[in-house]
């Protein structure tokens, strides 16, 4: 598409010209392809900081493009069920835990409802993109008549994003880094549901930033206190001397969306750490 304002050639333009180049050798060649419109060049080891660059930069223009400011994240399992699948759950826990997809659908129903009144630019849900808890955030989004936004990523095993995924807010990276990134950037608070090694990830990683100053104290919610407790022996990291009592103001445990938009309009913490306890 031309651009009128500018006096030079749209890349648009050229890249449908080349493709009514004649047949012949030096013109079907490799090297004559544009190079940004060769994907086998773009794909080449050498290219990989470039192809992390465009990564970055393609959800950001996005996102600014559509208005969005901030955003409230979800992280969870994609393995907890629907409430009506919950029969043909794997084990009797993750049965169980199919109540955390309706928390996390209201939790991101009442977020949504007051992001719809900013006119869906602040607050805006953003998960994962993909079943389970991630499903349940942009379902609860869909509820509120807003929008979400779905982070997905390639996945050998699977991968199509939820069907409540905003379409234009839907994306999918290669790089796990790059997609950790895009999670935090705008968020100004973090719901974290029980889930697996992917979700113990994105938390600790979260915490870690947190803990460290380099990012600010957002509110940090935690959903289900008993299996947070099971999984991790948070006091016992305080008695080691791996992290320090003051760690545990950063996050809260919450049980319901009530409570966690409780947490969220108290939160005592702002900004970035300066000192670091205990270092």
């Amino acid at each position: 598409m031309r651009d009128d304002r500018r006096p030079l050639r749209d890349a648009h333009e050229d890249i449908a010209d080349t493709q009514k180049l004649p047949d012949t050798p030096q013109a079907q060649s490799e090297a004559y392809r544009l190079a940004f419109a060769d994907r086998d060049f773009l794909c080449r080891d050498e290219l990989r900081p470039v192809r992390l660059q465009l990564e970055l930069l393609k959800p950001e223009l996005g996102l600014d493009e559509h208005g969005i400011k901030s955003t409230v994240v979800l992280f969870g399992g994609a393995r907890i069920p629907r409430p009506e699948e919950r029969d043909g759950a794997r084990s009797d826990t993750l049965r169980d835990m199919s109540k955390y997809y309706d928390e996390a659908r209201e939790f991101a129903r009442v977020i949504t409802e007051r992001s719809v009144a900013s006119g869906c630019s602040e607050n805006v849900v953003v998960t994962g993109g993909g079943p389970g808890v991630m499903e349940a955030g942009n379902r609860g989004a869909v509820d509120a008549g807003g929008k979400s936004i779905g982070l997905n990523i390639v996945l050998p095993h699977e991968q199509e994003p939820n069907h409540f995924v905003t379409p234009e807010l839907c994306f999918n990276f290669h790089y796990f880094a790059i997609r950790k990134m895009h999670f935090l950037m705008r968020a100004k608070a973090i719901a974290v549901f029980p889930g697996g090694f992917g979700t113990m990830d994105e938390t600790f990683e979260t915490l870690t930033l947190i803990q460290t100053g380099r990012m600010e104290r957002i509110p940090f919610l935690l959903f289900g206190e008993d299996f947070w407790r099971e999984i991790v022996n948070w006091e016992a990291l305080v008695r080691a001397g791996t992290i320090s009592p003051e760690d545990l103001d950063l996050f809260r445990f919450v049980e319901t969306a009530e409570q966690a938009l409780e947490v969220i309009d108290t939160w005592p913490l702002e900004g970035k750490r300066g000192d670091i306890p205990g270092r």
